[in-house]
Parts: structure tokens; C-alpha cells; sequence
């Protein structure tokens, strides 16, 4: 999608926000005050790399064989799929994320050392490479990677395209990227988060308790964006307030926020952030003027405590990342910028800010 799109007000197109549907205008961006460079994304499936950042490499002894597998046009769980056919029992397969199929992506994967041989048969995939296999004492869990290294290629930006990426980056780089969740997480059809109403309204929703399982999750993401864009609205983006559990950004310790003022000084340095809930049975709204801005999201989507028990067991998600290692270089057409996000962060969050497009 061209760039060029501008921002649209949500509140103004849907006033009761009967929103049962990911829209990225309906989230509001951090750097509206910066022009956007404009351009396309994805226009070729190497314009997107994304290599994983595990928290340790194998290190060539044990039991689980490791292979560091680059793919481009695959989901994560085809490869998974593929190994199981050559009758590796799926809960010996060990990955530590999910990766894109629209996308030049590398992940490890493992398996028990006595199957190692489907790391060959992986590598005759078209559009599939084994780069390096190695051993270690235990099974790839998910969660098991710190972070992700992208580069993405923008075409066709606007003229003037490096001033504006560098003072968005900059900003971005300062304050925090939002941690929206990407488009990737509401569905092919973007039709998940009216599934899961559907389930809560009592509705018959087909496609079993597994499929049921990630429409519950994907309401719980929905709602999560939903307070992330009040607090920015409410010009708290780079604060905390009473009743907010803060998480610190070095360590990933959470405690509660008593004194709001020291506290937002920290934030302010991008030393913690507000952590906001992704509700479920043992998760609900916040103390004070933090579970306030959260009971009216809920009371916009007309969801009751009842309601959030049925989305899981629930946690809580920091509502900023930091943005390492940004690098922008003109590449064909355009530019290419790379940055690294923690586990869990979406780019897409970022090429939004960086772009201006309904990056999906």
C-alpha cells in the first residue's frame, strides 16, 4: 500500500467503536508531529528479513540436533509440518518463535540428535536452506530467543526520505516504540477478534477449541491496543500513573507504581515503562487512575470481568520497547533501514511510524 495514506480519526467513523476488527488507524501513532518518509513495503519477498536472536546457541553436544534454518515463503509451523511428516513426533519439534511466510526469515529449530537427518530432507525445500547444524542438552522452547535483527527495504519514498527516517528513528529510538501488536496477530481475514465475540456472545464458531484458543488470544491483543492508544491519547505515553504496574526495560522486574511522579522521571529516561494487562482470569484492571483509563476500554466493548475469564489465564505486556541498532542505507528505489526489537515486538509497528501505510 502506497504510504501516502493519511491517519484517519476512528472515533470519528465509529462513534460507539463497535470495532471488531484490527485497524491501524485506529491506533494512534507517537510521531504524528513528523513527517513520514512515504513508500512501499513488501513489494518482493527479500524486501522483509527478519534473523532471530537466541538467548544462547547450541553448543555442539547432547542430545537435540539444532539447525539454523533460513526460509522464504514458509510459516514457521509449514516447517514444523514438514518435519513431522518425515515422522518426527510434534512435540519433539522445538522452535523458539513464529516467523512471518511473506519473508526472508532465520530461526533455529530442533529436534531429538536420532532425527537429525530431516534437517537434509528440509534442505531440499525450495526456498529453504539448513545453514548450520549443531547439538545441545535441551529441546528449543518457545520464548527462548531475546530478540529479533530486521531489515526491511521501503521503495519509492518521498524526496527527503533520510531526513525524516533519522529524526523518527531518533524519536523513536528516545522514547520507545509502542508496542502495538501487528496485523499478523488478528487473522488472515482479520476476522478473529469477531470470532472471539462470537464465542463470548455464545454463538456457535466453528474451527474447535484450538482454533477457539488463538480467537480468545487475539481479543485479548485487540483490547491491549486499545489501551495502549488511550494512555497515548491521554498524553501518557512516556509516563506512569497511580496504580500502574511498571516493568524495567534492563531486568524485566515489575512492581507497582506508588509515587507516579519519581517514577515518570525514570520512564521519561526510558528506564521503565507502563505494563498493561492482557486480561484473562488472573488478570484484570489496575489500581487507581491506571485502571480507570482500562475500565473504559472495556465498557467501550461492553466486556465484563465475566467476559475476561473466558480470554485464558492472562499476563501483563510492557506497553514500550526499545529501538537498538537502527541503520538506514539507500538501497534500489528507496532505502533499507535495520533495527533490532526484543521477543514479541512487531516491526510492523515501527514501519508504520517510519512509513505511514497500513503496514500488514
Amino acid at each position: 500500500m502506497d504510504a501516502a495514506t493519511d491517519f484517519v480519526n476512528c472515533e470519528t467513523l465509529m462513534p460507539n467503536l463497535n470495532d471488531r476488527r484490527f485497524d491501524w488507524s485506529c491506533l494512534t501513532s507517537v510521531t504524528p508531529h513528523l513527517p513520514a518518509t512515504g513508500g512501499q513495503v513488501r513489494s518482493e519477498l527479500d524486501d522483509f528479513v527478519v534473523t532471530e536472536i537466541p538467548k544462547y546457541l547450541p553448543n555442539g553436544n547432547g542430545p537435540h540436533a539444532y539447525a539454523f534454518v533460513e526460509k522464504g515463503g514458509y510459516t514457521t509451523q509449514e516447517l514444523i509440518t514438514s518435519i513431522k511428516a518425515l515422522g518426527v513426533s510434534l512435540r519433539d519439534i522445538g522452535v523458539a518463535g513464529r516467523k512471518d511466510k511473506y519473508a526472508i526469515t532465520r530461526q533455529w529449530i530442533s529436534v531429538p540428535s536420532d532425527s537429525e537427518q530431516v534437517f537434509t530432507a528440509l534442505d531440499r525445500l525450495d526456498g529453504v536452506k539448513v545453514l548450520e547444524i549443531s547439538r545441545h542438552q535441551k529441546k528449543l522452547g518457545i520464548g527462548n530467543l531475546l530478540g529479533n535483527r530486521f531489515e526491511i527495504v521501503v521503495r519509492a519514498p518521498q524526496n527527503g526520505w533520510q531526513v525524516r527516517a533519522e529524526r523518527i528513528l531518533t524519536f523513536l529510538v528516545e522514547h520507545g516504540l509502542p508496542n502495538y501488536f501487528g496485523p499478523q496477530r488478528f487473522g488472515r481475514f482479520n476476522s478473529n477478534i469477531i470470532d472471539a465475540f462470537g464465542l463470548l456472545e455464545g454463538k456457535y464458531v466453528p474451527g474447535g477449541r484450538r482454533l477457539h484458543k488463538f480467537f480468545m488470544s487475539a481479543l485479548q491483543s485487540h483490547l491491549f491496543n486499545w489501551v495502549l492508544k488511550s494512555r497515548i491519547d491521554a498524553g501518557l505515553y512516556s509516563q506512569v500513573v497511580e496504580g500502574d504496574w511498571a516493568q524495567k526495560h534492563s531486568s524485566g522486574g515489575m512492581f507497582q507504581v506508588e509515587d507516579a511522579a519519581k517514577e515518570s522521571e525514570r520512564a521519561a529516561k526510558l528506564e521503565i515503562s507502563a505494563a498493561l494487562p492482557m486480561y484473562g482470569r488472573k488478570v484484570s484492571c489496575s489500581q487507581g487512575y491506571a485502571g480507570e483509563l482500562e475500565q473504559n476500554i472495556l465498557d467501550r466493548f461492553g466486556l465484563s470481568q465475566h467476559d475476561l475469564r473466558s480470554l485464558g489465564i492472562g499476563t501483563w505486556r510492557i506497553s514500550r520497547v526499545r529501538v537498538t541498532e537502527p541503520s538506514l542505507a539507500p538501497f534500489a528505489n528507496g532505502y533499507k533501514v535495520s533495527f533490532t526489537l526484543t521477543k514479541g515486538a512487531f516491526a510492523t509497528s515501527l514501519l508504520r511510524e517510519l512509513v505511514n501505510a497500513e503496514v500488514s
